[in-house]
């Protein structure tokens, strides 16, 4: 299964290597970046992965890439490498939405625990947004017709109500309620419920 890449963002050489090698040693891709910028100009939101930043670099900073990711809706998880005297502008980050930040030196096994753990976090919200784009699209498929029984089912109503409401026959409501499940890929009128739920909420 592909883990993604990690993405290294800093304008020293030496730290960008040794974390490359490092994350090598135990069987992870990396990619290096000497600045935000070219990381900006080359990197695509469907690549999957995370991002180890360093705070400090000339003309854009990683506090300003991490807001740019922001604004670009990009959701890579992001570790911070910071020096002693950047643990507020860590927090800074943090309230932003950075997964973690480590202050130098830090212990290779810590960078390793937190990189895996952003890669696993990126996998899920990839997984689950995936998830929801399959959903929206079996919903797409429903009729009209298919749609209003199946909000009313959902809503608890009962075949009969539904048919009375909708001036339809009974036998016709079950029709299309096996439609809406076969489409759905719904188990049960539970699955249904919750699949339904993750529609609205998208």
């Amino acid at each position: 299964m592909d883990t993604g890449t990690v993405f290294i963002v800093d304008d020293e050489e030496a730290v960008r290597d040794s974390i490359a090698m490092l994350l090598r040693s135990v069987g992870l891709r990396s990619q290096l970046f000497a600045d935000a910028t070219s990381f900006l100009r080359q990197y695509r939101s469907e690549l999957a992965g995370c991002l180890v930043l360093d705070v400090r670099m000339p003309r854009m900073s990683g506090l300003e890439l991490q807001q740019e990711l922001n604004r670009r809706g990009w959701t890579l998880p992001v570790i911070f490498i910071t020096g002693h005297g950047d643990v507020p502008m860590a927090v800074e980050a943090m309230r932003a939405g950075a997964l973690d930040f480590l202050q130098k030196p830090f212990k290779d096994d810590d960078l390793i625990r937190r990189v895996q753990k952003a890669l696993d976090q990126d996998a899920r919200e990839r997984a689950a947004l995936a998830g929801r784009d399959q959903l929206r699209q079996h919903f797409e498929e429903l009729t009209p017709r298919e749609r209003e029984v199946a909000r009313r089912i959902v809503a608890g109503q009962a075949n009969k109500a539904v048919a009375l409401d909708l001036g339809l026959s009974e036998r016709t409501v079950e029709l299309h309620r096996a439609h809406v499940m076969q489409k759905m890929e719904a188990r049960n009128l539970a699955q249904l419920v919750q699949m339904l739920l993750q529609v609205d909420s998208a």
